[in-house]
Protein backbone atom coordinates (compact mmCIF):
# COMPACT_ATOMS: atom_id res chain seq x y z
CA UNK A 1 0.00 0.00 0.00
CA UNK A 2 1.41 3.37 -0.89
CA UNK A 3 0.37 6.32 1.62
CA UNK A 4 -0.57 9.80 0.15
CA UNK A 5 -0.87 12.57 2.90
CA UNK A 6 -2.54 15.78 1.16
CA UNK A 7 -3.12 13.09 -1.52
CA UNK A 8 -6.54 15.13 -2.20
CA UNK A 9 -4.76 18.28 -2.77
CA UNK A 10 -2.77 19.43 -5.53
CA UNK A 11 0.21 17.75 -6.14
CA UNK A 12 -0.74 14.80 -3.96
CA UNK A 13 -3.52 14.04 -6.16
CA UNK A 14 -1.37 13.62 -9.00
CA UNK A 15 0.52 11.40 -7.33
CA UNK A 16 -2.03 9.46 -6.52
CA UNK A 17 -2.80 9.79 -10.30
CA UNK A 18 0.52 8.33 -10.89
CA UNK A 19 0.70 5.96 -8.77
CA UNK A 20 -2.41 4.28 -10.07
CA UNK A 21 -1.53 4.80 -13.91
CA UNK A 22 1.93 2.82 -13.03
CA UNK A 23 -0.12 0.20 -11.27
CA UNK A 24 0.99 0.88 -8.18
CA UNK A 25 -1.51 0.78 -5.21
CA UNK A 26 -3.36 0.16 -3.06
CA UNK A 27 -3.45 3.67 -2.56
CA UNK A 28 -4.80 5.40 0.14
CA UNK A 29 -5.23 9.61 1.08
CA UNK A 30 -4.61 11.09 4.17
CA UNK A 31 -6.53 14.37 3.69
CA UNK A 32 -9.13 16.83 4.95
CA UNK A 33 -11.74 17.43 2.36
CA UNK A 34 -13.90 19.66 4.07
CA UNK A 35 -16.71 21.47 2.05
CA UNK A 36 -15.16 22.68 -0.83
CA UNK A 37 -14.24 21.04 -4.04
CA UNK A 38 -11.10 18.83 -3.14
CA UNK A 39 -12.92 15.91 -3.25
CA UNK A 40 -13.23 16.43 -7.01
CA UNK A 41 -9.16 16.16 -7.02
CA UNK A 42 -9.73 12.43 -5.67
CA UNK A 43 -13.05 11.18 -7.68
CA UNK A 44 -11.23 9.46 -10.45
CA UNK A 45 -9.21 7.65 -8.35
CA UNK A 46 -9.85 3.75 -7.24
CA UNK A 47 -8.61 4.51 -3.69
CA UNK A 48 -8.55 2.46 -0.69
CA UNK A 49 -9.65 4.69 1.86
CA UNK A 50 -9.53 8.28 2.14
CA UNK A 51 -8.45 9.02 6.25
CA UNK A 52 -8.72 12.36 8.29
CA UNK A 53 -5.57 13.69 9.66
CA UNK A 54 -7.13 13.03 13.22
CA UNK A 55 -6.87 8.99 12.10
CA UNK A 56 -3.70 8.99 10.36
CA UNK A 57 -1.65 7.27 13.11
CA UNK A 58 -4.87 4.98 13.88
CA UNK A 59 -4.65 4.01 10.06
CA UNK A 60 -1.55 3.46 9.63
CA UNK A 61 -0.59 0.98 13.08
CA UNK A 62 -3.91 -0.98 11.72
CA UNK A 63 -1.70 -1.61 8.21
CA UNK A 64 1.42 -1.14 9.31
CA UNK A 65 2.77 -4.77 7.59
CA UNK A 66 0.80 -3.72 4.25
CA UNK A 67 2.63 -0.01 3.86
CA UNK A 68 5.17 0.18 1.34
CA UNK A 69 6.08 3.60 1.56
CA UNK A 70 4.40 6.96 2.31
CA UNK A 71 4.46 10.18 0.16
CA UNK A 72 3.90 12.76 2.45
CA UNK A 73 2.62 16.16 0.78
CA UNK A 74 0.00 17.29 3.30
CA UNK A 75 0.68 20.91 4.82
CA UNK A 76 -0.41 24.35 5.33
CA UNK A 77 1.48 25.16 2.12
CA UNK A 78 0.01 29.08 2.21
CA UNK A 79 3.10 31.69 2.30
CA UNK A 80 0.86 33.84 3.88
CA UNK A 81 -0.44 32.35 6.40
CA UNK A 82 0.29 33.54 10.07
CA UNK A 83 -0.42 31.19 12.56
CA UNK A 84 3.07 29.80 13.26
CA UNK A 85 1.09 27.03 15.96
CA UNK A 86 -0.92 26.09 13.63
CA UNK A 87 1.66 25.82 10.99
CA UNK A 88 4.04 24.16 13.44
CA UNK A 89 1.42 21.25 14.76
CA UNK A 90 0.87 20.51 10.63
CA UNK A 91 3.96 20.83 8.65
CA UNK A 92 6.40 20.09 11.56
CA UNK A 93 5.21 17.90 14.44
CA UNK A 94 3.05 15.70 12.63
CA UNK A 95 6.03 15.27 9.82
CA UNK A 96 8.04 13.98 12.80
CA UNK A 97 5.59 11.40 14.02
CA UNK A 98 5.16 10.08 10.06
CA UNK A 99 9.11 9.64 10.05
CA UNK A 100 9.48 8.39 13.47
CA UNK A 101 6.71 5.78 12.63
CA UNK A 102 8.69 4.99 8.85
CA UNK A 103 11.69 4.03 10.85
CA UNK A 104 10.37 2.13 13.12
CA UNK A 105 8.57 0.07 10.81
CA UNK A 106 11.38 0.01 8.01
CA UNK A 107 8.65 1.93 5.51
CA UNK A 108 9.88 4.56 2.71
CA UNK A 109 9.41 8.09 3.38
CA UNK A 110 9.19 10.60 1.03
CA UNK A 111 8.26 14.20 1.86
CA UNK A 112 7.49 17.55 0.60
CA UNK A 113 10.06 20.53 1.35
CA UNK A 114 9.93 23.73 -0.02
CA UNK A 115 12.17 26.22 -2.44
CA UNK A 116 10.58 28.79 0.34
CA UNK A 117 13.70 27.34 2.48
CA UNK A 118 15.99 29.48 0.34
CA UNK A 119 14.54 32.81 1.65
CA UNK A 120 15.54 35.31 -0.52
CA UNK A 121 17.79 33.46 -2.72
CA UNK A 122 21.60 35.29 -1.53
CA UNK A 123 22.64 31.97 0.12
CA UNK A 124 21.79 30.65 -3.79
CA UNK A 125 19.63 27.41 -4.09
CA UNK A 126 21.88 24.12 -3.67
CA UNK A 127 19.92 21.38 -1.88
CA UNK A 128 22.83 20.97 0.39
CA UNK A 129 21.51 18.46 3.17
CA UNK A 130 24.24 19.11 5.09
CA UNK A 131 23.48 20.77 8.53
CA UNK A 132 25.83 23.70 8.18
CA UNK A 133 25.06 24.73 4.82
CA UNK A 134 21.37 23.91 5.87
CA UNK A 135 22.54 26.55 8.68
CA UNK A 136 22.75 29.29 6.32
CA UNK A 137 19.23 29.46 5.07
CA UNK A 138 17.09 31.93 6.05
CA UNK A 139 13.76 31.85 5.21
CA UNK A 140 11.25 34.74 4.91
CA UNK A 141 7.55 33.01 6.07
CA UNK A 142 6.57 30.66 8.68
CA UNK A 143 5.36 28.39 6.03
CA UNK A 144 9.70 28.38 4.47
CA UNK A 145 10.99 28.18 8.15
CA UNK A 146 8.82 25.01 9.00
CA UNK A 147 9.66 23.07 6.22
CA UNK A 148 13.39 24.16 7.08
CA UNK A 149 13.36 23.38 10.40
CA UNK A 150 12.21 19.73 9.33
CA UNK A 151 15.13 19.61 6.96
CA UNK A 152 17.63 20.56 9.52
CA UNK A 153 15.80 17.91 12.01
CA UNK A 154 16.67 15.55 9.28
CA UNK A 155 20.00 16.48 9.28
CA UNK A 156 20.75 16.16 13.14
CA UNK A 157 18.82 13.33 13.33
CA UNK A 158 21.53 11.78 10.56
CA UNK A 159 24.40 13.61 12.53
CA UNK A 160 23.38 12.18 15.71
CA UNK A 161 23.00 7.93 14.21
CA UNK A 162 19.50 7.84 15.04
CA UNK A 163 17.16 4.99 13.21
CA UNK A 164 16.37 6.41 10.00
CA UNK A 165 13.40 5.07 7.14
CA UNK A 166 15.10 2.52 4.74
CA UNK A 167 14.38 5.08 2.25
CA UNK A 168 14.00 9.38 3.18
CA UNK A 169 13.75 11.80 0.28
CA UNK A 170 12.68 15.39 0.81
CA UNK A 171 11.74 17.55 -2.01
CA UNK A 172 12.07 21.40 -2.19
CA UNK A 173 9.47 21.83 -4.92
CA UNK A 174 10.05 25.05 -6.61
CA UNK A 175 6.70 26.86 -8.40
CA UNK A 176 4.96 24.00 -9.51
CA UNK A 177 1.58 24.32 -11.87
CA UNK A 178 -0.76 21.77 -13.28
CA UNK A 179 -4.50 20.28 -12.85
CA UNK A 180 -5.98 20.41 -9.54
CA UNK A 181 -4.82 23.17 -8.27
CA UNK A 182 -8.28 25.10 -8.41
CA UNK A 183 -8.87 24.74 -4.39
CA UNK A 184 -6.25 26.69 -3.79
CA UNK A 185 -7.50 30.44 -4.44
CA UNK A 186 -5.30 33.03 -4.45
CA UNK A 187 -2.51 30.29 -3.71
CA UNK A 188 -2.97 28.66 -7.42
CA UNK A 189 -0.17 29.26 -9.83
CA UNK A 190 -0.06 32.11 -11.94
CA UNK A 191 -1.26 29.94 -15.15
CA UNK A 192 -4.05 29.29 -13.24
CA UNK A 193 -5.17 32.76 -12.35
CA UNK A 194 -4.11 33.74 -15.84
CA UNK A 195 -6.33 31.39 -17.60
CA UNK A 196 -9.04 33.25 -17.03
CA UNK A 197 -7.66 36.61 -18.59
CA UNK A 198 -6.48 34.77 -21.60
CA UNK A 199 -9.97 33.10 -22.35
CA UNK A 200 -11.63 36.61 -22.19
CA UNK A 201 -9.12 38.46 -24.01
CA UNK A 202 -8.12 40.34 -21.28
CA UNK A 203 -5.14 41.57 -19.31
CA UNK A 204 -3.68 39.53 -17.27
CA UNK A 205 -2.35 41.09 -14.02
CA UNK A 206 1.20 40.81 -13.08
CA UNK A 207 3.62 42.43 -10.36
CA UNK A 208 5.28 45.49 -11.14
CA UNK A 209 8.87 45.12 -10.59
CA UNK A 210 10.22 47.30 -7.11
CA UNK A 211 13.90 45.98 -7.65
CA UNK A 212 16.11 48.41 -10.15
CA UNK A 213 17.75 44.88 -12.17
CA UNK A 214 14.45 43.45 -13.27
CA UNK A 215 11.46 44.83 -15.57
CA UNK A 216 7.93 44.60 -15.31
CA UNK A 217 7.37 41.06 -15.66
CA UNK A 218 10.68 40.44 -15.40
CA UNK A 219 10.63 38.59 -12.70
CA UNK A 220 12.34 34.54 -12.71
CA UNK A 221 10.98 31.54 -11.13
CA UNK A 222 11.57 27.97 -11.70
CA UNK A 223 8.27 27.06 -13.31
CA UNK A 224 7.96 23.58 -13.14
CA UNK A 225 5.04 20.82 -14.46
CA UNK A 226 3.60 19.06 -12.11
CA UNK A 227 3.68 15.52 -14.39
CA UNK A 228 7.27 16.00 -14.10
CA UNK A 229 7.27 16.28 -10.41
CA UNK A 230 4.97 12.84 -10.59
CA UNK A 231 7.95 11.46 -12.74
CA UNK A 232 10.73 12.12 -9.85
CA UNK A 233 8.33 10.38 -7.49
CA UNK A 234 7.64 7.83 -9.13
CA UNK A 235 11.57 7.13 -10.23
CA UNK A 236 11.91 7.33 -6.53
CA UNK A 237 10.26 4.94 -5.49
CA UNK A 238 11.63 3.08 -8.69
CA UNK A 239 15.51 3.15 -6.88
CA UNK A 240 15.15 2.76 -3.27
CA UNK A 241 18.76 3.17 -3.01
CA UNK A 242 18.53 6.67 -3.43
CA UNK A 243 18.45 9.12 -0.23
CA UNK A 244 18.50 12.70 0.23
CA UNK A 245 17.16 16.06 0.32
CA UNK A 246 16.76 17.28 -3.78
CA UNK A 247 15.86 20.49 -5.53
CA UNK A 248 12.74 18.99 -7.39
CA UNK A 249 12.32 22.50 -9.90
CA UNK A 250 13.71 22.52 -14.08
CA UNK A 251 16.49 24.10 -13.63
CA UNK A 252 15.71 26.54 -15.81
CA UNK A 253 14.22 30.24 -14.80
CA UNK A 254 11.91 32.00 -16.74
CA UNK A 255 10.50 34.98 -16.45
CA UNK A 256 6.22 36.02 -15.34
CA UNK A 257 5.72 37.77 -18.70
CA UNK A 258 6.75 34.26 -20.72
CA UNK A 259 4.53 32.45 -18.55
CA UNK A 260 1.54 34.83 -19.35
CA UNK A 261 2.66 35.03 -23.04
CA UNK A 262 2.46 31.23 -23.35
CA UNK A 263 -1.11 30.80 -21.75
CA UNK A 264 -2.25 33.23 -24.14
CA UNK A 265 -0.56 31.76 -26.89
CA UNK A 266 -2.23 28.46 -25.79
CA UNK A 267 -5.60 30.08 -26.27
CA UNK A 268 -4.32 31.02 -29.91
CA UNK A 269 -5.19 34.98 -28.40
CA UNK A 270 -2.48 38.07 -28.57
CA UNK A 271 -0.91 38.43 -24.72
CA UNK A 272 -2.32 41.74 -22.29
CA UNK A 273 -0.48 42.39 -19.44
CA UNK A 274 -1.25 45.02 -16.68
CA UNK A 275 1.08 45.28 -14.01
CA UNK A 276 -0.06 46.52 -10.25
CA UNK A 277 2.39 47.34 -7.48
CA UNK A 278 3.39 44.35 -5.22
CA UNK A 279 1.14 44.55 -2.28
CA UNK A 280 3.22 46.19 0.56
CA UNK A 281 2.36 43.54 3.33
CA UNK A 282 4.73 41.03 1.37
CA UNK A 283 7.21 43.56 -0.92
CA UNK A 284 10.23 42.65 1.56
CA UNK A 285 9.78 39.45 1.27
CA UNK A 286 9.44 38.98 -2.02
CA UNK A 287 11.78 36.71 -4.48
CA UNK A 288 12.99 38.35 -8.05
CA UNK A 289 14.33 34.73 -8.61
CA UNK A 290 14.45 31.07 -7.95
CA UNK A 291 16.15 28.67 -10.13
CA UNK A 292 16.54 25.10 -8.59
CA UNK A 293 20.16 23.66 -9.28
CA UNK A 294 19.50 19.96 -9.97
CA UNK A 295 22.70 18.35 -10.39
CA UNK A 296 21.94 16.65 -7.31
CA UNK A 297 19.25 14.28 -8.75
CA UNK A 298 20.80 14.40 -12.17
CA UNK A 299 24.02 12.83 -10.50
CA UNK A 300 21.91 10.31 -8.45
CA UNK A 301 20.87 8.36 -11.92
CA UNK A 302 17.20 10.82 -12.51
CA UNK A 303 17.93 11.60 -16.72
CA UNK A 304 14.36 12.31 -17.78
CA UNK A 305 14.07 16.00 -19.76
CA UNK A 306 11.99 18.44 -17.67
CA UNK A 307 8.68 19.78 -19.51
CA UNK A 308 9.50 23.29 -20.97
CA UNK A 309 7.02 25.91 -20.20
CA UNK A 310 5.34 26.63 -22.98
CA UNK A 311 4.89 22.73 -23.30
CA UNK A 312 3.52 22.03 -20.20
CA UNK A 313 1.31 25.25 -19.85
CA UNK A 314 -0.17 24.14 -23.51
CA UNK A 315 -0.87 20.80 -22.20
CA UNK A 316 -2.28 22.49 -18.70
CA UNK A 317 -4.79 24.60 -21.21
CA UNK A 318 -5.21 22.32 -23.95
CA UNK A 319 -6.04 19.18 -21.67
CA UNK A 320 -7.62 20.36 -18.81
CA UNK A 321 -8.40 24.63 -18.32
CA UNK A 322 -9.76 24.35 -21.77
CA UNK A 323 -12.26 20.99 -21.35
CA UNK A 324 -15.92 21.19 -19.31
CA UNK A 325 -13.50 18.54 -16.94
CA UNK A 326 -10.36 20.35 -15.67
CA UNK A 327 -9.65 17.57 -13.45
CA UNK A 328 -7.20 14.51 -13.68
Amino acid sequence: MYVVTGGAGFIGSNIAHGLEAAGLGPVAVIDRLRDGVKWRNVAKRDLFDIVHPDNAMTFLEAHAGAVTAIIHMGAISSTTETDADKIMDNNFRFTMQLWHWCASNRVRFIYASSAATYGDGTQGFDDDADGAALATLHPMNPYGWSKHLFDRRVAAMIDEGDRLPPQWVGLKFFNVYGPNEYHKGGQQSVVAQTYPHAQNEEAAVLFRSHHPDYEDGGQLRDFIWVGDCVDIVLWLLDNEGVSGLFNCGTGHARSFADLARAVYAAKGTEPLIEYVDTPLQIRDKYQYFTEAKMDRLRSAGYDKPMTELEDGIATYVRDFLDTDDPYR
